[in-house]
Order: structure tokens, then C-alpha cells, then sequence
């Protein structure tokens, strides 16, 4: 049975929800936690926050979160046609367009994941996800032809992408897809805001990315489960205790098709332009910045089990591996994961 296709622009491409919150119930003290939700980018965020002494009303907090979240949608998402990435996209080879800061950041951390991925993990790959039908211009998931893979791959490649002082330019028609990163991004956007208004316990999560600082009135951690991918229940492999991290979960299980009794899962390897085909089920990864752990995620879920785990293990990155064995689940933890999170010490 094909998975339930939705409109969300940021997880629909990059992230499957595979993180469930846990333990958020308080205990007295005085204080309470202020409890802020809505949607955004298809799907819906949520905070919750333990006011400081400084900081202003629930609904100026929520107005302020409001404006960076539709701030962010104005300017990367490939759903909106006046977008500043869909505008880009429609420039010709040779074109430049004026970006805000931020847009150019993120290019640039789309390139380092580029180079450490060693190119599985490519921002211009917005041809092949509309060309497997995953993208918001797709008619349908389909199987194309290794003609048709041939085509849009060469018209991908982050090589083609250049700044230029505060311009984005493009020497081939190459289009940007910045899914991978930007709900990671988006929640670093309002942990500092929150930050900014005097705010030292906080739990912020976008779209399934999060992160958390502090702790609750009651003096207890903000608590988060990675769920194991059973179909049907929820399963929690690893229960976090979480201060000052961000955390992402990539997996293939719950964004996908079927044709003629294959599996093609979401998750596209720039290198050969098709969806990956390897055991692995889901990546989680933790790390200071919810930007950095959103992409080292995606970068992960390409390179596999082998792979993966030895760019994790190499590069010092905290990463807990889920695969499938045939018959269940196994998981496998990086050491930098384990020394974050000793197994004896779970909350």
C-alpha cells in the first residue's frame, strides 16, 4: 500500500516523524509551563516554555513565533510559487538573485553535508524528487526510466551553485530543495528568540525536529523517545534526556510507494538519482544545532548502515542507527551517542 502523500513542504521531501514526546506532564512548584501550537510548513509546531521574569505575554511569545515560521515558508518553500527559492528556481543558467543572510547560510551548510556526505546529499536535487513524485509539482509516484533519471541528474549538482556578496547565482538551471535542513533551521530560528526574551527552559519542536533546554517547574529534564518503525504501535527504542540539543530522526517507513511489489522509499541518493535501496530504517541524530542534526540525518539515511555509521563514528557525531533484520528491528548506537547517552542511565 503506497504511503498517504501530504502538502507538507518541509517533511515530505527530508523527514518522517519518527520522534514522539514523553514525559511533558508538570509537577507543581509555582510555576507553570506556557503551551504554544499551530501549523506550519503542512504540518504543525509546538512549544513549551517556562516563562522568565522578563518575558512577554503567551500571545506576544506566539505572535513572535508566528512571524519567523511564516518568514521562513515565504522564503524556502517550493510550494509557494512567489517563494524566494521557488523564484530562484525558475532563473536560467547564468542568473543571480539577492538572498537574505539566512538563505545563504543555509546554502553553505548545504555544501559542507555535500562534501562529507561525499555528494549522496545534494540541495539542487528538486529534479529527481519531482521526477520519483514526491516533490510539489509531481503528478503521482511513478518509476521513471533510466532515461529520465539520466536527464534530471544533470540537472543536479551543488557545484553549480555560487555567492557572490549577497547574491545566489547558478551557472547551469540547477533548482534548490531545501527540505533536508530548513526545520531544523526554523527551530534554532525560535529557541534563540525564546532565548532572546529571557526564556532558559524550553522544549521547541517543528515538524517533528526538536530541541530543549533547561528543565521543567518540577525540576525534571524534558524527556523525548525515539520510535522504533513498527507499523501500527509505537514502539520507543531509546528514551533522551535532553539540555541544550537539537534532535532529528530520518527514516524511509512512512513516506513511500509500492510498484509491482517494490518499495521505493522517499529518500533520494543524489550519486545515482534513485531512492535508496539498503536495510536501514531510520537515523536519529542529536547535536547542539537542530540545522546540523536535521542534515547529518538526511546524510546518514543516504549513506546506510556501513557506511553511515563510519562517517558517524569518524566525525564524532551522536547517532542512533534503527535497521531492519528480516525479522524486527535492530539498532546501533555510534559511540559518540553512547557516551551522550549511557544505556544504563536511561530516565
Amino acid at each position: 500500500m503506497s504511503s498517504k502523500r501530504t502538502s507538507c513542504w518541509m517533511i515530505l521531501v527530508a523527514k518522517t516523524l519518527l520522534l514522539t514526546l514523553a514525559g511533558l506532564l508538570l509537577a507543581g512548584c509555582g510555576q507553570t509551563i506556557e503551551q504554544l501550537a499551530g501549523p506550519t510548513m503542512g504540518s504543525t509546531y509546538s512549544v513549551k516554555y517556562v516563562p522568565g521574569a522578563t518575558t512577554p505575554a503567551p500571545a506576544a511569545v506566539q505572535a513572535q513565533v508566528d512571524t519567523i515560521l511564516a518568514e521562513i515558508d515565504q522564503q524556502l518553500s517550493t510550494y509557494r510559487a512567489d517563494s524566494l527559492v521557488s523564484g530562484f528556481n525558475r532563473l536560467p543558467a547564468g542568473a543571480c538573485a539577492p538572498m537574505p543572510e539566512a538563505v545563504l547560510e543555509l546554502v553553505r551548510t548545504g555544501e559542507q553535508l555535500a562534501l562529507e556526505s561525499n555528494g549522496a546529499f545534494d540541495l539542487t536535487i528538486e529534479p529527481l524528487i519531482e521526477l520519483w513524485g514526491f516533490g510539489a509539482q509531481s503528478r503521482g509516484e511513478q518509476v521513471p526510466t533510466a532515461e529520465q533519471i539520466t536527464a534530471a541528474r544533470a540537472q543536479v549538482g551543488h557545484q553549480h551553485l555560487q555567492i557572490r556578496d549577497q547574491q545566489l547565482c547558478k551557472d547551469q538551471a540547477v533548482q534548490l530543495d531545501f527540505n533536508s535542513i530548513g526545520a531544523g533551521y526554523a527551530v534554532d530560528r525560535v529557541s534563540a528568540m525564546l532565548e532572546g526574551q529571557g526564556v532558559t527552559d524550553y522544549l521547541v519542536e517543528i515538524t517533528g525536529e526538536l530541541k530543549a533546554l533547561g528543565r521543567k517547574p518540577d525540576g525534571s529534564s524534558w524527556h523525548i523517545a525515539i520510535e522504533e518503525p513498527h507499523e501500527g504501535q509505537q514502539v520507543a527504542a531509546r528514551v533522551l534526556e535532553l539540555d541544550g540539543l537539537g534532535v532529528s530522526t530520518s527514516g524511509d517507513y512512512r513516506n513511500y510507494f509500492e510498484q509491482a511489489g517494490k518499495r521505493y522509499s522517499h529518500s533520494i541518493d543524489a550519486r545515482n538519482g534513485s531512492p535508496i535501496s539498503h536495510r536501514l530504517a531510520s537515523v536519529t541524530v542529536v547535536d547542539a544545532s537542530a540545522l546540523r542534526a536535521d542534515g547529518l540525518s538526511t546524510v546518514l539515511m543516504l549513506l546506510g548502515p556501513e557506511q553511515g555509521f563510519e562517517l558517524a563514528q569518524q566525525a564524532g557525531i551522536a547517532a542512533l542507527f534503527i535497521s531492519h533484520t528480516g525479522q524486527g528491528f535492530a539498532s546501533r548506537a555510534s559511540p559518540a551517542f553512547d557516551a551522550r547517552f549511557p544505556t544504563g542511565e536511561q530516565p
